[in-house]
């Protein structure tokens, strides 16, 4: 049963009906998919606050379908960091990451990010406590779309860019925008393009990166839409097949493959969704720990070279690299 504390936590700490529903702007099935998502997202987030230690709330996630489960593991994630950042001692997300959150290792990233979008914190002095040095980039990912989301007038509209960000930083926080504008947008592939499209060329490759994590681990999308999105970033579609890639890993990593995830990996990878996920893992299993630059940005440059051929070049811009 719910405690009074519960209940005040889940009042003052949770996400409104409001806030989940801002997003949309229509009730079609696309737009009740991504509903779906975001719920399952911030169901395991209320889970956190419902109170108890990492297993217990781990044991209410049986609660949500096995394909929204990631989403609600992002969720716990954000939760436990916000803990992590309000109350000293062992850190909860660090106990959650070597258990059950491991498996969804890519998603919990992504949550600890959106928290400290959400507690306004600075993310990059974080990523320090944590051990997986190209999952804790992900962190950035999903600064950038708790921002993109929620903040859609500042940072999508206005295109704002975070000045306290390192460049490469900025690359993966653009990642998140871009999966946002997927959400925010419907999951419509023609006004996917043209919001990007209204972004500076250096920022647009890494926005399509986020656009296919979204697009191939959400799903919802009907084949000939895949197909469409195929065309309208073909200039990028090596960034798009990257990100669809680190989709089919994550989602073959916690045992939860989707048809749609097979289907987008067919499309815009050219191969199953095994095969996409065995491209992740060939250029990880290839890093050295001691490269110069962040292990994230050396695995996402070697997966994005394993897919330049699938696309002409794109405009000739400067990336920041």
């Amino acid at each position: 049963m719910t405690t009074l504390l519960a209940r005040v936590k889940l009042a003052v700490l949770g996400v409104s009906e409001k806030e989940i529903l801002k997003f949309k702007k229509g009730d079609t099935a696309k737009w009740r998919h991504l509903e779906d998502a975001l719920r399952a997202e911030v169901g395991g987030y209320h889970a956190v606050l419902e109170g108890g230690g990492v297993d217990a709330i781990v044991s209410r996630l049986d609660r949500f379908p096995q394909h929204m489960n990631g989403y609600a593991h992002e969720g716990v994630a954000m939760g436990l960091t916000g803990m992590d950042c309000w109350l000293p001692g062992k850190s909860r997300l660090r106990e959650f990451l070597a258990g059950a959150g491991d498996t969804h290792i890519y998603m919990s990233h992504i949550g600890a990010g959106e928290a400290l979008a959400r507690m306004r914190r600075q993310p990059e002095p974080f990523l320090n406590r944590l051990d997986d040095p190209v999952a804790r980039w992900l962190v950035m990912d999903g600064y950038g779309f708790h921002q993109g989301f929620f903040q859609r007038a500042r940072y999508v509209d206005r295109q704002v860019v975070p000045s306290h960000l390192s460049p490469y930083a900025r690359r993966v926080f653009d990642q998140g925008v871009g999966r946002s504008i997927w959400f925010t947008s419907g999951a419509d592939v023609e006004r996917v393009a043209a919001e990007v499209a209204a972004f500076a060329p250096p920022r647009q490759p890494d926005m399509w990166l986020g656009i296919g994590t979204g697009s191939c681990y959400a799903g919802g999308l009907e084949r000939q839409e895949f197909e469409r999105l195929r065309e309208v970033c073909e200039p990028h579609l090596a960034y798009v097949a990257t990100g669809a890639s680190f989709a089919a890993k994550g989602r073959h990593r916690a045992g939860n493959p989707v048809s749609d995830t097979e289907m987008a990996c067919e499309v815009l990878c050219e191969t199953s969704s095994a095969g996409a996920a065995a491209i992740v893992d060939d250029v990880m299993s290839n890093i050295s720990a001691h490269y110069a630059r962040p292990a994230c940005a050396v695995v996402q440059d070697g997966v994005i070279e394993a897919f330049s051929s699938l696309s002409r070049p794109a405009m000739d811009v400067d990336l920041g690299r």
